[in-house]
């Protein structure tokens, strides 16, 4: 056998198994290596100079430490074509590989054939590796190319891969594990989706309102039941993503959170048209929405889910599964099975034994947490490396909050629509130009008041970030003055 920057790293795979761990101890960044989709899609175009660029290993190293290890193993001597000037051929590719990438983007929006654009695409990721993929989508959308455009690329992705994708076995998990659970919510969701499918075809997109209003009522109250797919959104939001970013593996978080907004506002779009009675216009709501949702649920079982089972421990799904309860399920509560061997660190051990002082008294650990969970405001703090350290569990929080957001860059935790903002207030109270951001937004028939402090020290430096949200509705109904205990 020859090796050389041209061979394919799943063929070397299949002829020499043991060399899954020579490269997953080379490098921590060859793991995803480990996946069977991966390795199943891209892996099997990817060639060895772009596992070298991956692993940042110059080729030449790569290709001979590679012989080494199989004449290690085998016996067998292998060899190696030294390949001249790749690091600057790789680097100029990646390059014109991100031009290629983004004239497919621009001609998916102008509506060219998805046939043309996927062998375009096919072409393109024969020379290349899903790291680079995410690597060039963050640089397009740090360039000013919009969310938009990039979730449809990854429709593309999923239509070049789906003749892979559809071979594998579908994702199993214990009942009780967060992906046991997640899954019965997409066969309750799919049921959903048949129901208003139905409704549907016996409407035939007529144009009349009078037809229309029959249905009306079974019409809404189908979609008010597909609504609580927020929660599935949710926990994979402020769970699974997370526990994911701890990997390294950041592309879901950005492509599907976005796809989940897109969801939420075509349920509040279809929801209003079908109370107004909008035909025609609300039968092309309607099919998008219960297209974007079945899509999705394609995604996350041939792609997301099958990904996370090779990729998490199982001290990983404990802390996906920790706090699930705080946001909510869809439809279903989790089964009883899956009993995980949870180990408390030694940090959760140790038990705060005496008081704090503070500057203005002594509190106890237990009397500041019972303080801050009483406080008629829920609280968020963000430290200086933008990082969150705390929220306060109230009773009724304003917005969902889980243990799966703490040690989390804040950024991440925002839609990627409202990511220049919340950049724009950290940098604004880093620099001291600002201490104070307010917003204020209606939501389900609430008042709702946010503000943003600058918290900073004794010395005037910056230590991180304050977020007060608090319903306001009835304090903005006050009138007069009330002196007296009103109690009966």
């Amino acid at each position: 056998m020859e090796l050389s920057g041209k061979t394919k790293i799943d063929d070397l795979l299949k002829d020499y198994p043991f060399l899954m761990d020579f490269f997953v101890n080379r490098s921590p960044k060859f793991k995803m290596l480990q996946s069977t989709v991966m390795r199943k899609t891209v892996g099997k175009v990817a060639p060895l100079s772009h596992v070298a660029a991956i692993g940042g290993i110059e080729l030449n190293e790569l290709l001979a430490e590679i012989a080494a290890e199989i004449k290690a193993k085998t016996g067998e001597r292998v060899t190696v074509a030294r390949e001249v000037g790749e690091e600057v051929g790789a680097v100029s590719g990646a390059e014109a590989r991100q031009e290629i990438l983004k004239d497919i983007i621009k001609d998916l929006h102008k509506g060219v054939d998805m046939e043309v654009l996927k062998r375009r695409f096919h072409e393109l990721i024969k020379d290349i590796d899903p790291s680079e993929i995410a690597r060039m989508e963050q640089n397009l959308m740090a360039e000013g190319m919009p969310e938009t455009e990039i979730k449809r690329l990854c429709d593309v992705h999923v239509e070049v891969f789906k003749e892979a994708l559809g071979k594998q076995e579908a994702p199993t998990a214990p009942a009780g594990h967060p992906l046991h659970t997640f899954m019965k919510e997409n066969r309750v969701a799919e049921g959903i989706v048949l129901e208003i499918k139905g409704v549907l075809e016996k409407l035939c997109d007529t144009p009349e309102k009078e037809v229309f209003r029959q249905h009306r009522k079974s019409l809404l109250q189908l979609i008010d039941r597909l609504s609580d797919i927020n929660l599935h959104y949710l926990r994979k939001e402020n769970q699974l993503f997370p526990v994911l970013e701890l990997h390294e593996i950041t592309g879901p978080s950005e492509v599907m959170w976005a796809i989940h907004d897109d969801v939420r506002q075509t349920l509040k779009y279809a929801r209003g048209q079908v109370a107004e009675l909008q035909v025609p216009l609300v039968y092309g709501t309607i099919k998008y929405l219960l297209q974007s949702i079945i899509d999705m649920i394609y995604k996350e079982e041939h792609i997301l889910f099958p990904m996370a089972l090779e990729m998490l421990s199982e001290g990983d799904w404990v802390k996906v599964r920790k706090g699930e309860e705080e946001i909510g399920y869809a439809w279903v509560e989790p089964e009883k099975g899956w009993m995980p061997v949870v180990e408390v660190s030694p940090a959760e051990k140790a038990v705060a034994a005496g008081e704090l002082s503070l500057s203005t008294g002594r509190l106890t650990p237990e009397q500041v947490d019972l303080l801050l969970t009483h406080l008629p405001v829920d609280i968020s703090f963000v430290n200086e490396n933008d990082e969150i350290v705390y929220y306060s569990q109230t009773r009724e929080r304003v917005f969902p909050r889980s243990p799966g957001v703490i040690g989390r860059k804040v950024q991440k935790c925002h839609p990627p629509k409202s990511f220049h903002i919340v950049q724009k207030i950290l940098d604004e109270f880093r620099s001291g130009k600002r201490d104070v951001a307010d917003f204020w937004i209606q939501m389900k028939g609430r008042f709702i008041h946010i503000r943003y402090f600058a918290v900073r020290d004794a010395k005037g430096f910056y230590r991180g970030t304050m977020e007060v949200s608090q319903d306001v509705t009835g304090i903005r109904k006050l009138e007069g003055e009330q002196r007296l205990l009103d109690w009966d």
